[in-house]
């Protein structure tokens, strides 16, 4: 088969790949399952689609459709050829303002969507709580719903023709068509023809319709993706006396790409919501009042009826981020539900929630029921969603497996339902977790189970089966949003009975008689508990590292807390920094989501000695650029920064580092060897002939500036300190705070004026500095993986500072990777970790120390300038992960008429050494023109562009020609001499 994929490949238009590396990271989506694939394609167009259909055919094998790869219930896995439509069909074909209809393909980005609408005045309703990165071709094979859908309602109904591709190559187009139009369709003697005329003889039979009625889902509730939607064909003018028409879209909708290969997709679309918004948040002290209230609150106009439980609001109690979510929360209560209403006046809005407020009261059955108005509401979601998020952020094989999480029954059965839940929960001795959309009778739950143990899987399986069962007996909808997939398609059966599952089996077979079109989903389904991510009762592998990964009990286990969500894959056009190789190449492979499936396959299967002595972690890690993004944004807090510098240690250990590699992690030694000649050196970096022959020589891009040596060190300039860099600065004596300084390697041999300007500064508003400048970080060691050495850096440095730093002395940085080392890497490095972590609680960034001491009224306007300037903040990816770009900010919004603002740009894309290197030079520069670089183009010449990070400084520099400043030489420029 290798040879016969390759010869493939040759011809194919799209890219394709049958390494270990590609199957390795397609072999996982959001779900516990794990099948590696044969292949995975990316196709150009239709005829690659076609190409991929005709061999699967003629060699036995599938086709596996994937979008995001978000799904919860495995429906994105399986053993043939996936075929992932998000890197080239994501075009927006055409918007139709006056019948408000979009035209697109199935891999454009939903949250992308409704921006490219907005300024139509129209958007697309459903949304998932991954609508930043999840595609509308996954939304319609899922057939979505998400909080709006008592509003806007679901994927289904908004579906209105689909371009596909069918078994046989033949492209076909399902719409709304009439009665006559279908029936002569049934005549055609083609392979379409027969799939009208399976569905006609199928579903004529009052029979049939009768067995579909009496054991589908209520007909209520809107939420359902059992099998594939029969129960909305039948109720057409073809099979009924109703007067719709019939749509075949119905049908494949939900139907997760078994039945046609879907290339553009038209959707209905709807105006934007109404300007005006409140939010009710009814507290109750029970769960049984809160779901007896949500059949009072749905009779009101609602757009969002969501729940949540003390479970959920106790996880966010300690939460250093989600503590001021909880303003709104009065006491302790039991549930709340989130009632949004919304309206075109702020009259009719206050009308509207004074008639809820009426109801809740006649009810009777809350206790507090405050309105929420602007971001309140956004905080409000906020707290909803991180509760989950951090409930199932644990550390250990224990998860929150995502398998009864599904369920939706119709709102007259909730409270009964629920009850009766919670009895099977008990059962099992599990904690119920209620939240979600109450208003459509869905709520989210997942057991926490151990899936390496057979008896976490004989539990999977039990806990599921008891649910379906349950859920038969009100007839629900056991797959609501997140499809059946593997984990609920075994169960078809038994939801919809037998002979109606009989009855999908042929109509799979009228469209795909080969079974190509991801098989073992919905029909002759998988078994849920088979096909794991991991061998279950295996022997866990001994792997040592260097680094201390004692909070994530291992590095396997950081990896392994990746659960495919797919967070990572949000484009630069979403908020936030991760991940920024992906922003840039938009493939898989370069997500934080492709590293840790890389890394905890290699760990898992590689029997070598040294496990990372890997060529598919070598590839995978090469343009992850450090950012520690990941470590923040990553629901699960997957530290692949971290892990990658600790893989490259190992990977050094056995093939030994490049000569550019040591030329970068021992670069500290350089600067200083540079230094004592610095205008020699600069001349050497600066001269055409010279710098070519240098960058050459260590692998640096030609179209690279080499950065220059201070001409004096910061040692050598500071040789009197208090008389010589502060004598024009008189300041109040009697409040001197004592400080340290910590000169890092970066600031003192290329950037001594900065180091300069914050002891000016410092000095100049009152405090009494303690200069450390004869330590080095380590953080180019760190990078390149030379973790001995770092090491021992770490320890000279913790050794030297724990009888200087304390809560009153606190040690302030200027360079963000080097000082935020002390709250990161060093507590995984040194060996006197108590303090390192003592350390780590009183070292600051700059920025930060004199925010706060703004906060503390220890340092006021008065100080500065009144002078008008305009800054634009461009801030470190280190401190947006560690600390916050607000500090920044903060600082430079002090003086009286300085107008800084944001720009909301991700990573600048230099990092370090990555942007040197002559090999990641393009991803680095395209990197720079996701945001920084244009926002910094845009600003006016007069404009100060503010950067904290040395590397961001020099990116800034080639990528603009612009010069950028850290924060720290704006803000002393602007103290006045006399205070």
């Amino acid at each position: 088969m290798k040879k016969t994929l390759e010869e493939f490949k040759e011809n194919f238009k799209g890219d394709f790949f049958s390494d270990a590396l590609h199957t390795a990271i397609y072999a996982t989506d959001a779900s516990v399952y794990r099948k590696v694939p044969l292949a995975v394609a990316y196709p150009k167009n239709s005829e690659a689609i076609k190409q991929l259909i005709q061999f699967a055919s003629k060699n036995n094998t599938s086709l596996i459709p994937r979008a995001a790869g978000t799904s919860l219930a495995g429906q994105c896995v399986g053993d043939g050829i996936i075929v992932d439509v998000s890197k080239h069909f994501t075009k927006i074909l055409s918007v139709d303002t006056e019948n408000r209809t979009v035209t697109l393909q199935p891999g454009v980005i939903r949250d992308e969507l409704n921006a490219y609408l907005k300024p139509f005045n129209l958007f697309f309703g459903p949304n998932t709580s991954t609508s930043n990165r999840c595609m509308i071709g996954g939304m319609v094979g899922n057939n979505s719903s998400g909080t709006t859908s008592i509003q806007y309602g679901v994927t289904r109904d908004k579906v209105l023709k689909l371009k596909t591709i069918l078994t046989n190559g033949e492209e076909v187009v399902f719409e709304k068509i009439s009665k006559e139009n279908f029936l002569q369709k049934t005549k055609l003697n083609s392979f379409e023809g027969n799939i009208y005329k399976t569905l006609y003889n199928e579903l004529i039979s009052e029979e049939t319709q009768k067995e579909i009625w009496n054991e589908f889902p209520k007909p209520e509730i809107h939420r359902r993706n059992t099998g594939y939607a029969v129960d909305s064909l039948i109720n057409t003018n073809v099979f009924s006396e109703f007067n719709k028409e019939i749509n075949l879209c119905e049908l494949l909708c939900g139907s997760e790409g078994t039945l046609a290969f879907t290339t553009e997709i038209t959707l209905q679309l709807d105006p934007l919501p109404p300007q005006f918004t409140a939010m009710v948040a009814t507290h109750y002290n029970s769960l049984e009042a809160c779901l007896n209230d949500v059949v009072v609150a749905m009779q009101h106009n609602l757009h969002t009826c969501e729940m949540m439980d003390d479970v959920i609001l106790d996880c966010t109690k300690k939460s250093k981020t989600y503590e001021p979510y909880r303003f709104f929360v009065e006491g302790n209560p039991k549930a709340i539900l989130l009632l949004e209403l919304k309206s075109n006046t702020e009259a009719d809005l206050n009308i509207q929630i004074e008639n809820l407020l009426k109801s809740l009261e006649i009810s009777n059955y809350n206790y507090h029921s405050p309105i929420l108005r602007g971001e309140e509401i956004n905080m409000a979601l906020e707290l909803r969603k991180a509760g989950l998020g951090l409930l199932g952020n644990m550390v250990g094989d224990k998860k929150a497996v995502a398998c009864i999480e599904d369920t939706a029954v119709a709102l007259e059965d909730l409270p009964k339902y629920i009850l009766e839940f919670s009895a099977i929960m008990k059962k099992y001795n599990q904690q119920a977790v209620y939240y979600a959309h109450a208003g459509a009778g869905e709520l989210h739950l997942r057991p926490i189970l151990n899936l390496k143990e057979g008896e976490g899987v004989d539990y999977f399986r039990k806990i599921t089966t008891d649910v379906a069962m349950l859920c038969k007996k009100y007839k629900g909808s056991f797959s609501g949003e997140h499809g059946d997939g593997i984990v609920r398609a075994e169960f078809i059966p038994l939801m919809i009975g037998d002979k109606n599952y009989e009855l999908l089996k042929r109509i799979k077979t009228a469209f795909d008689p080969q079974n190509i079109f991801n098989p073992g989903k919905i029909v002759n389904a998988f078994k849920m508990d088979e096909s794991l991510r991991y061998v279950t009762d295996r022997a866990e592998p001994n792997i040592k590292t260097l680094m201390d990964f004692g909070d994530y009990q291992g590095i396997l286990r950081l990896a392994e807390s990746c659960n495919g969500s797919g967070d990572c894959r949000k484009t630069a056009d979403s908020a936030g920094a991760m991940c920024p190789s992906y922003h840039a190449t938009r493939n898989e492979k370069d997500t934080t989501r492709a590293r840790a499936n890389a890394l905890r396959e290699v760990l898992t299967n590689n029997n070598a000695v040294n496990k990372f002595n890997s060529k598919e972690l070598k590839d995978v890690f090469d343009l992850c650029i450090s950012c520690k993004a990941c470590a923040s944004e990553c629901p699960s807090n997957v530290d692949i920064s971290t892990a990658k510098a600790e893989f490259l240690y190992q990977y050094n250990k056995a093939n030994g580092a490049s000569f550019s590699n040591k030329l970068f992690g021992k670069s500290t030694q350089l600067n200083k060897m540079a230094s004592k000649f610095p205008k020699l050196s600069n001349w050497f970096f600066t001269n055409g002939f010279t710098s070519k022959i240098i960058k050459n020589i260590g692998g640096v891009h030609q179209n690279r500036t080499l950065p220059k040596v201070s001409i004096k060190s910061f040692s050598n300039t500071l040789q009197n300190p208090n008389s010589q860099l502060t004598e024009n600065y008189s300041v109040e004596r009697n409040r001197l705070k004592n400080v340290l300084l910590f000169v890092d390697e970066f600031s003192n041999y290329l950037d001594v004026e900065i180091a300069v300007d914050s002891f000016i500064l410092l000095t100049g508003l009152g405090y009494k500095v303690e200069v450390i400048d004869t330590l080095d970080s380590g953080r180019a060691l760190l990078s390149k993986g030379f973790l001995e050495e770092a090491k021992v850096e770490a320890n000279k440095n913790i050794s030297f500072l724990k009888e200087k730093v304390s809560e009153n002395v606190p040690l302030l940085g200027i360079e963000p990777s080097a000082i935020l080392s002390f709250r990161d890497e060093y507590l995984r490095l040194v060996d006197d970790k108590p303090s390192a972590e003592a350390i780590s609680k009183n070292t600051f960034l700059i920025e930060e120390f004199l925010a706060a001491e703004i906060q503390n009224g220890a340092i006021s306007a008065a100080q500065f300038t009144s002078e008008e300037k305009h800054i634009k903040i461009h801030s470190h990816c280190h401190q947006k992960s560690l600390s916050n770009q607000k500090v920044t900010f903060d600082i430079l919004n002090l003086p009286k008429n300085f107008k800084p603002t944001i720009i909301t740009s991700g990573c600048c894309g230099m990092a370090g050494s990555f942007g040197y290197e002559k090999e990641h030079y393009e991803v680095s520069m395209k990197i720079g023109e996701l945001k920084l670089f244009p926002a910094v183009r845009k600003a006016s010449e007069d404009t100060i562009i503010s950067a904290n990070g040395t590397s961001c400084r020099h990116q800034i520099l080639d990528g603009t020609e612009r010069h950028a400043l850290h924060p720290v030489t704006i803000l002393k420029n602007a103290l006045l001499t006399t205070v």
